[in-house]
């Protein structure tokens, strides 16, 4: 059905639960490969969906519920921001659902020390003498501040499985480049 029939004063959305669109989607088949993640990585999202789900949500339930009684809806606009953050946080939710349902968390504690996998933090030096260090994380845990990378980037899949010493070709607009693998932990 077209967003444009639809009613936008119904309240169905103040009666979400993100558990049965999760069982939805995965009856569906909606459901891909695994999402790699660490403990610490899984731990954040559920906190983020906790927080969603069992404050905000709730406080902006109450808040919406208070803007319609308050009368016409079509200029209200307490009601009409909150419906559209709660149509957010409700995709949020969906998503954060969906990434923790595939979550498969990599036991970094076994992972073999002496090469680049999967929770690595890895230091490297570049042509240039310069050096940088890198945690290769899950999908849901970049932080390019703090240097954490996808496993599925460039840069990561050019290190994963590689040891001390070992070069790793990376290629960037400008060209490829070469890093060198200075120190690997864990």
């Amino acid at each position: 059905m077209s967003k444009a029939f639809t009613n936008e004063d119904q309240d169905s959305d103040l009666e979400f639960d993100p558990r049965e669109q999760l069982e939805a989607g995965e009856a569906q088949g909606q459901n891909q490969g695994p999402n790699y993640i660490t403990a610490q990585g899984l731990k954040a999202l559920q906190e983020e969906y906790h927080n969603l789900f069992s404050l905000e949500r709730p406080k902006l339930v109450e808040t919406i519920a208070w803007a319609a009684s308050n009368g016409d809806r079509s200029e209200n606009g307490d009601y009409i921001y909150g419906k559209r953050r709660l149509r957010e946080i409700d995709r949020r939710l969906r998503f954060l659902a969906k990434r923790m349902s595939i979550a498969e968390v990599v036991p970094l504690g076994e992972q073999a020390k002496d090469k680049v996998l999967f929770g690595a933090k890895v230091t490297v030096e570049d042509e240039d003498g310069k050096q940088f260090t890198y945690q290769i994380v899950g999908e849901d845990e970049i932080n390019i501040e703090q240097r954490k990378i996808s496993w599925v980037s460039p840069v990561a899949k050019a290190l994963l499985n590689k040891r001390i010493g070992d070069i790793a070709l990376v290629q960037r607009p400008s060209g490829q480049a070469e890093l060198t693998i200075i120190q690997i932990e864990y």
